[in-house]
């Protein structure tokens, strides 16, 4: 089973910036077969340049839930899935270090789509989420928020299951 986890923060190091979004959803090897989706209230301000690529507001985030209030119900999600992500070291760790910081430890195996991506698609100019969903002709909706990009990434991921990469 399969966790395809995408975050959106405040900035880009787990110790000093929080999540605004997380998306999980799970995968059997074969669809997917439930999906969470929140934003995240960080508890304290969204910097201008990461409300102008997500778009995600300090008003968006303000009634949203703290990490606290749903990190249980993210470590259930994930504590007994393969991590999967589109450049996973950063999702994972920012996910591990939040979780960790409320008594939860995360240990899990990961897999990086981006990694699988080169195998299974060789020869591509870029690997980066866009342009490999425009090459491979996947539909993209919502960029740059996490159900969005976790949408894509596991249209992505099926893809690279059928070419037994994994």
């Amino acid at each position: 089973m399969y966790a395809i986890v995408d975050i959106e923060t405040t900035g880009g190091h787990a110790a000093s910036n929080g999540i605004t979004e997380i998306a999980i959803f799970l995968h059997d090897g074969e669809r997917v077969y439930k999906k969470f989706n929140t934003l995240i209230n960080p508890g304290y301000s969204i910097p201008p340049y990461i409300s102008r690529l997500t778009g995600i507001t300090n008003k968006m985030v303000a009634e949203a839930p703290s990490f606290d209030e749903v990190s249980e119900i993210i470590y259930e999600l994930l504590h007994d899935k393969i991590f999967v992500a589109h450049n996973v070291s950063f999702d994972y760790s920012f996910v591990k270090y939040h979780l960790n910081l409320r008594g939860f430890e995360l240990n899990v195996k990961r897999l990086c789509t981006v990694r699988l991506s080169r195998k299974a698609f060789s020869g591509l100019p870029s690997y980066s989420l866009g342009n490999l969903c425009r090459e491979l002709g996947i539909e993209v909706t919502n960029r740059h928020r996490a159900s969005g990009d976790a949408h894509a990434t596991a249209l992505l991921f099926s893809m690279i299951l059928e070419k037994n990469i994994v």
